[in-house]
């Protein structure tokens, strides 16, 4: 089978992953939920699992020789040529207290690359899916990034001030002096898409693998680029510094206030 006849099926198996994940998410949203803490203090709630577990199942249904990794349950078959990366409410802090920006990650690496990627808001009705050789689509239609080729033009989001270190912390304050704008907001990885869509310029944050694998597809599909923060590819398991930039031309001016 051709890879762009390959790539179009399984954005089609993404496409119908996010669907099943709504049918938990949408159920969930705003009642009354059961939360317990991971070992790093953050929350998880019933339907985080339940939403990871449907897909996990739907993957091995479907492609029984693939690998997975998720949040919730870490990695299964992980050598595999093909690999399943989920996050199933990435944002569970705003999906707990009613905020209509989490999301659902579903992203895919071919031989350990990322080759294609989803962000799903179901109660917004915003999906993204991008990836190798496939323009990223928002909503079924082709999405870009906008140009902004100066930094003094630029708008920086961040999801909160105190998920960085005290040396990182320093740096990017330097960084948000020489934005037009930074806004701090609990929007988590729905700032991909809007960066994607030509909303944002610049996003700047720490992420994991079940995070960056879905991002990456998204944001190099609609123009744009995403790096750590030494502006090296992404890769690996551990959380590391991410930026994401609409417009190429600032990396490297970012860079010099971030590495």
């Amino acid at each position: 089978m051709p890879a762009k006849e390959r790539i179009d099926d399984f954005a089609d198996f993404a496409h119908d992953l996010a669907d099943m994940a709504q049918t938990i998410t949408l159920r969930s949203f705003r009642t009354v939920l059961s939360i317990e803490n991971k070992e790093d203090s953050s929350p998880v709630t019933e339907a985080d699992k339940a939403v990871e577990n449907l897909l996990r199942q739907a993957i091995n249904d479907s492609f029984p020789s693939h690998g997975i990794i998720g949040e919730e349950y870490g990695a299964e078959n992980e050598k595999a040529d093909f690999i399943w990366v989920i996050d199933p409410i990435d944002g569970t802090a705003s999906f707990i207290n009613g905020v209509p920006l989490f999301t659902t990650l579903i992203g895919l690496l071919k031989e350990g690359e990322p080759f294609l990627g989803l962000i799903d808001q179901p109660v917004l009705k915003d999906r993204w899916v991008g990836g190798v050789g496939y323009n990223t689509r928002y909503n079924g239609k082709i999405a870009r990034t906008r140009k902004c080729d100066q930094l003094s033009k630029a708008y920086l989001y961040i999801t909160a001030p105190d998920i960085f270190s005290a040396d990182e912390s320093i740096r990017i304050e330097k960084l948000e002096k020489e934005v037009k704008l930074r806004r701090y907001g609990g929007t988590d990885c729905y700032h991909y898409g809007m960066l994607a869509s030509g909303w944002t310029d610049m996003v700047c944050e720490r992420l994991h693998v079940y995070e960056f694998s879905a991002m990456i597809p998204i944001i190099e599909g609609a123009g744009g680029i995403i790096t750590d923060w030494r502006g090296m590819s992404l890769e690996g398991f551990d959380e590391q510094g991410v930026i994401a930039l609409g417009d190429p031309r600032l990396h490297e001016d970012v860079l010099y206030y971030l590495s």
